[in-house]
């Protein structure tokens, strides 16, 4: 049918504006307006919007294609495959607009990547679905016979919900010979009918009339309603109400309380008694929406408020109202009310998020679109702040660089405030969350890491752990740790350590020996699983800790064919004679390596003893006729490590008249494999330490003989200060005489005497307080001269001087060899402060010329020449 034709050219009916209006960092592009019926069915179609707009059909997807409306349903909605826009839900033009005369609605197409916006009206048309009907079926006139022809008789208007040209459009009246019908317009364009008197009445004749009224619309085809009219014809009543004015114009303001008067109406009468009782109600023609609106006191004429008064719905009222007295015939008169809605401000503003892009990522740059924030207000005015279609869009944007770790998440009220008074204001809040960026490289919690192990560690233990952090989240705070490659001994890394690449565990693959490799280093790296992936180093040096694994390995005397080796003493050897040394290595570092040297077995316990740190065997005492002409001694060798290790030696010591010619043993020379492998070892060992020793040498040469020059300079005295035992002062003939003191060590362990200086000590005390503590230790001062060309002489002579001043103490800690020093002091110290622990200076071996080390302070005072020092 027609209808149904009407639904088939729905797509025909395409408006197209293009309207490039920039907004910000987004635009509205273009402008596109649909026409369809109302009540169309579900899926009915509308029209292929993708084309209309000249989109992509294959990107609608993923450009996240989609509709926003401002309607409180989704009358309509898009298929994202084909394009076309079609009915979601039955539309009702009167439901939807009432009565206004053009109906449509609003939506937003939002396309992202990149964000465009489009703005589409929904033109919904009117179609003839509804039938003018009247309040009643049927209503009663009362007319008085002496009515006069032309008088007029407002009638009961119909009511159509359809508009336009489906509106009423006249109303019928059936044949009569009393009555005419005269069609009326109001303002607003909706018509009313009056019956109109054409010839007079005769009650005595007819005394009651019936006509049918019938309403027609404009529709195709049309439509219509009827009502039936009873007329009564009343004896006279010759004076009828009259109002004050026909017409009344008043002002309402929108929303006014329910009781509310909003005139009151005046009518007189000059009849008296019952024909002078005015009733007021509503005319006939009055419409529905009125008498819902309002209500008329019919005793005192006045009109209140009854519903509720909304602006925005209807912003005039026309109401009429008609007067009657009480008496016998009454006929009624009637005015025309006009109400006037004033605007207030009663409608907050409607904040609409046409399009939100949350998560942001943190490097969008400043300027980027998070929100597209249409507002509008039903008001009108001031009171309102939507003036046109393109107005009361705004954007939400950064105005900075975001960084998720700082804040990750933003929530961000939005306000939306109109002109009125007092000003109506909406909130929104809007949760902006902020996406990750891989911007953060790992770090790790140290700069560098530092690990001791001890050597023989069990392979596959932990031996350390490393961390790293990333600000970062999700993925690219993932962290895989791995080792770099490198080469250690000409080994690959990884057969050294390994790392757990998800907690950072480094592992050690091997047992590892310090004496092999006492150090190394690893590079640790981290790095994330972002896109690209961020990296990041830490250096890992891993020190080797020695343990007492290495036992003592005597390099001499070695041991030859399994048996003991044998070494020669002649029976004239003095007490303190060097009989041997023992010579030991220990492969371990530090304490470790540190050796001790004791006598385990001998056959006279009594006759030899071994320096418990040279490891030198020498004689107690003298040989006697009644000891053994052969001696079997047992030497253990013992580190200071925790628990200790040790080794053993034995030798044979045989007593011989004197010693003869040793001839090189060239017997047996074939050693095995593992004897041939210690020999090199002990080769090795022994050529670096004769290189060591030749070094040493040469430079206690060229110091002494630089020390000689001093002397032979500057006219050196030494001598014993009785005043300060176990000191010597050195003297000279310069214009400044010092003091200077110096300790003078002779090693217990040899019979040969080692000349050795030791760090400066403080300097003697003044001669009046040293003669008061000089019989603590020597009661009488040395005096040692050297003086150049004189024949040696090692006796010691005792000088007794008479006290005298000292020079200045000037407190210099200085050495002798190079000194410009006019005089300084020497001191002696007693065995008792000899200390195997100290460090000290050798100024090479010197000749011997004191026998006994015991007997140093027994004997005399006796001179020492420069030849002492050569």
């Amino acid at each position: 049918n027609k209808r149904e034709g009407e639904r088939d050219r729905v797509g025909e009916m395409v408006c197209v504006c293009v309207c490039a209006i920039e907004t910000g960092t987004w635009e509205i592009i273009s402008f596109i307006r649909y026409s369809i019926p109302e009540e169309l069915e579900h899926g009915a179609f509308v029209g292929n919007i993708a084309e209309d707009l000249g989109l992509d059909l294959n990107k609608l997807s993923a450009r996240r294609f989609r509709i926003v409306s401002g309607a409180r349903k989704q009358y309509v909605e898009v298929n994202l495959e084909n394009g076309v826009l079609f009915v979601n839900e039955r539309i009702d033009r009167e439901e939807l607009c009432e009565q206004s005369l053009s109906c449509s609605f609003h939506l937003q197409v939002v396309i992202e990547n990149p964000l465009e916006l489009y703005r589409v009206e929904m033109e919904i048309l009117d179609v003839n679905d509804n039938s003018p009907s009247f309040p009643w079926t049927e209503f009663n006139l009362d007319i008085s016979e002496s009515a006069a022809p032309g008088s007029r008789f407002p009638l009961e208007s119909a009511q159509d919900l359809d508009v336009g040209s489906n509106s009423l459009r006249t109303y019928l009246l059936s044949v009569n010979e009393h009555f005419l019908l005269d069609i009326q317009t109001r303002s607003d364009g909706s018509k009313f009918a009056e019956l109109v008197l054409q010839s007079p009445l005769d009650r005595e004749q007819q005394s009651a009339h019936q006509m049918v009224l019938t309403a027609v619309d404009g529709g195709a085809p049309e439509r219509s309603g009827t009502a039936q009219i009873d007329i009564t014809v009343l004896d006279a009543n010759d004076n009828a109400p009259v109002f004050d004015q026909s017409f009344y114009r008043v002002r309402l303001a929108e929303n006014a309380p329910k009781g509310t008067v909003v005139i009151k109406l005046n009518a007189s009468d000059l009849d008296e008694g019952p024909n002078a009782d005015i009733t007021y109600s509503f005319s006939g023609h009055a419409p529905l929406k009125v008498r819902q609106l309002f209500s008329v006191d019919a005793r005192t004429g006045e009109i209140k408020v009854k519903g509720v008064i909304d602006y925005e719905k209807a912003r005039m009222h026309e109401i009429y109202v008609q007067a009657k007295d009480k008496g016998p015939s009454a006929v009624a008169v009637h005015c025309k009310v006009l109400v006037n809605v004033l605007d207030k401000n009663d409608n907050l503003p409607e904040v609409i998020l046409t399009s939100v892009s949350t998560p942001v990522q943190e490097d969008a740059p400043p300027g980027t679109v998070i929100a597209v924030i249409s507002v509008m207000d039903k008001d009108s005015g001031e009171n309102g702040n939507l003036h046109s279609s393109f107005k009361n869009y705004y954007t939400l944007v950064t105005s900075d660089f975001l960084d998720r770790e700082a804040v990750a998440e933003y929530n961000i009220t939005l306000t939306a405030r109109d002109m009125g008074s007092p000003p109506l204001f909406t909130r929104k809040t809007i949760l902006v969350q902020v996406s990750d960026v891989n911007d953060n490289a790992p770090r790790f919690k140290q700069p560098s890491y530092t690990v001791y192990l001890t050597e023989n560690n069990a392979p596959g233990a932990s031996i350390c752990s490393v961390t790293a952090q990333d600000p970062d989240s999700g993925q690219n705070a993932y962290l895989s740790y791995s080792i770099m490659d490198a080469d250690i001994q000409g080994m690959a890394m990884s057969t050294y350590v390994s790392i757990n690449s998800d907690n950072g565990n480094i592992y050690a693959l091997r047992s590892f020996d310090h004496e092999q490799l006492k150090n190394f280093q690893i590079t640790v790296q981290a790095q994330d699983a972002g896109f690209p992936p961020l990296i990041s180093n830490v250096t890992v040096t891993i020190f080797v800790l020695d343990q007492n694994d290495n036992a003592p390995v005597i390099v001499s005397p070695v041991t030859q064919n399994g048996s003991a080796p044998s070494e020669a003493l002649p029976r004239s050897a003095d007490a303190g004679h060097l009989v041997t040394r023992i010579s030991a290595v220990d492969a371990d570092a530090g304490q470790n390596s540190r050796l001790f040297y004791q006598m385990l077995q001998a056959t006279d316990p009594s006759l030899f003893s071994v320096a418990l740190y040279t490891g030198e065997i020498r004689t107690i005492r003298q040989l006697v006729e009644k000891d053994p002409t052969r001696h079997r001694l047992v030497i253990l060798v013992k580190d200071n490590g925790q628990p200790p290790l040790s080794a053993t030696v034995s030798i044979i010591l045989s007593v011989v008249d004197s010693l003869p010619d040793l001839q090189p043993d060239l017997g047996d020379l074939s050693l095995s494999p593992h004897h041939s492998s210690n020999f090199t070892l002990y080769l090795i060992v022994s050529l670096g330490a004769i290189s060591f020793t030749f070094l040493v040498a040469i430079i206690v040469l060229v110091t002494v003989r630089r020390l000689k020059e001093v002397f032979k300079k500057s006219n050196l005295n030494v001598r014993m200060s009785a005043s300060a035992p176990g000191c010597a002062e050195a003297t000279s003939n310069g214009a400044l005489p010092q003091v200077y003191c110096y300790k003078m060590c002779l090693t217990p362990e040899s019979s040969k005497s080692d000349f050795m200086f030791l760090k400066p000590c403080s300097p003697v005390m003044s001669v009046q307080q040293n003669n008061a503590k000089s019989t603590d230790y020597l009661t009488s001062g040395w005096s040692m001269s050297l003086q150049e060309g004189a024949a040696p002489n090692y006796s010691w002579v005792p000088k007794y001087t008479q006290p005298h001043s000292e020079p200045p103490d000037y407190q210099h800690n200085v050495y002798i060899p190079g000194t410009t020093s006019d005089y300084s002091t020497l001191k002696l110290a007693p065995r008792g402060e000899l200390d195997v622990y100290n460090t000290f200076s050798t100024f090479g071996k010197k000749k011997r010329f004191i026998s006994n080390y015991e007997q140093t302070f027994d004997r005399d005072d006796s001179l020492i020449s420069n030849d002492i020092f050569k």
